[in-house]
């Protein structure tokens, strides 16, 4: 069985590792390269203050590349169970070769077992393999990058450490067990990728945000979760604030922000924290938040509005997930595809004990 399997298995295992070899070695030969410029930046930008100059800078650079390995990690799970699961036992039965086996001295258990073994193994460590050199590749990046695409963002998130081997588990079981059921290759590859691609998206904004209790905390206000400031010509009286999605200082950095909020000093929530953004009052005659004068440069009066509107007690309140979560939730989410995947291998093993024929 081992042999049959291999045999079976070995062309599209050669392509991936052909793949895998040649995206592993090109990001082996410009890591390197990559986390020498961003430890000459950050020396560099330290010295005068401009590392949030240098972080946009160099994202920026790199933010195609960012994108393509990111995206490849997220895909190799789906391409695993539409070509390596969904496959594995409808093209058998479509054949009707799995009776021919039967007839031998296999029994169903052993040909489910050496299948789903030895293609289920392959397939978790090619993932396992690309998310782990991607992640030591990105980690610069994932240094500098936006709050949307910071480390614990969704789309980010699923990409790094040791997650893509449980979704590459899951996906791979999930598509034998498609095929057993349907029994025909193209409509299994389909539902596989719908049922699929449906749990990826309710894992981040169902599972995820709740596999640790939230942190909330106020933050005062600053260009680094302050939008912009705008003032109406009809009122006088009126700076409308509009909030990022990021927080400021050590506890923004890489975290997954779940919701940013503008309060009051009494700490309720303001409306209006949209497009225009939150009013607050004060005055925009006379005093920090009036208009810069003439030639004064882009937001030049940004920074002494926003201390005014903090010593007023405006804050920005945020629920997060911080960046030290990332490994707890790695290995929290792994687990959960863990034990999705076993109870499709039981179910697998119980369908073609009692039910296929």
């Amino acid at each position: 069985m081992i042999w049959l399997t291999w045999r079976q298995f070995r062309g599209s295992a050669a392509m991936t590792a052909a793949v895998l070899v040649a995206l592993v070695a090109t990001l082996a030969l410009t890591g390197p390269e990559l986390a020498s410029r961003y430890s000459t930046g950050i020396t560099a930008c330290v010295r005068d203050d401009t590392c949030d100059r240098f972080f946009d800078s160099f994202f920026d650079d790199y933010q195609t590349p960012f994108m393509a390995v990111s995206l490849l990690v997220l895909l190799l799970p789906a391409l695993v169970g539409l070509f390596w699961g969904a496959p594995l036992i409808t093209r058998e039965l479509e054949a009707g070769t799995h009776l021919m086996v039967w007839n031998q001295s296999v029994t169903r258990t052993r040909w489910l077992a050496v299948k789903l073994g030895l293609t289920g193994l392959a397939a978790m460590a090619a993932a396992g393999a690309c998310g782990l050199a991607v992640t030591w590749w990105s980690a610069p990046l994932d240094k500098s990058a936006t709050s949307e695409l910071a480390l614990m963002a969704p789309l980010v998130f699923g990409a790094r450490g040791i997650a893509p081997m449980g979704y590459a588990a899951f996906a791979f079981v999930l598509g034998v067990t498609v095929g057993m059921l349907v029994r025909r290759t193209l409509p299994a590859m389909a539902l596989t990728l719908a049922v699929f691609v449906a749990t990826q998206l309710a894992m981040p904004l169902l599972v995820r945000p709740h596999l640790m209790p939230p942190v909330t905390s106020a933050f005062e206000l600053s260009r680094a979760n302050v939008d912009g400031i705008g003032i109406r010509r009809d009122e006088n009286q009126f700076v409308h604030i509009r909030l990022d999605s990021a927080i400021p200082g050590q506890a923004g950095a890489g975290a997954w922000v779940l919701s940013s909020d503008f309060v009051d000093p009494s700490g309720r929530v303001i409306s209006g924290s949209g497009e225009e953004g939150a009013a607050v009052r004060t005055s925009t005659t006379s005093g920090p938040c009036a208009p810069p004068g003439p030639g004064a440069g882009a937001g030049a009066g940004m920074d002494g509005c926003l201390v005014e509107i903090n010593r007023l007690g405006y804050r920005q309140q945020a629920t997060y997930q911080p960046l030290e979560r990332f490994w707890p939730f790695q290995w929290i989410e792994t687990g959960i595809y863990a034990l999705l995947t076993a109870a499709l291998t039981w179910f697998c093993f119980w369908w073609v004990r009692r039910r296929l024929s």
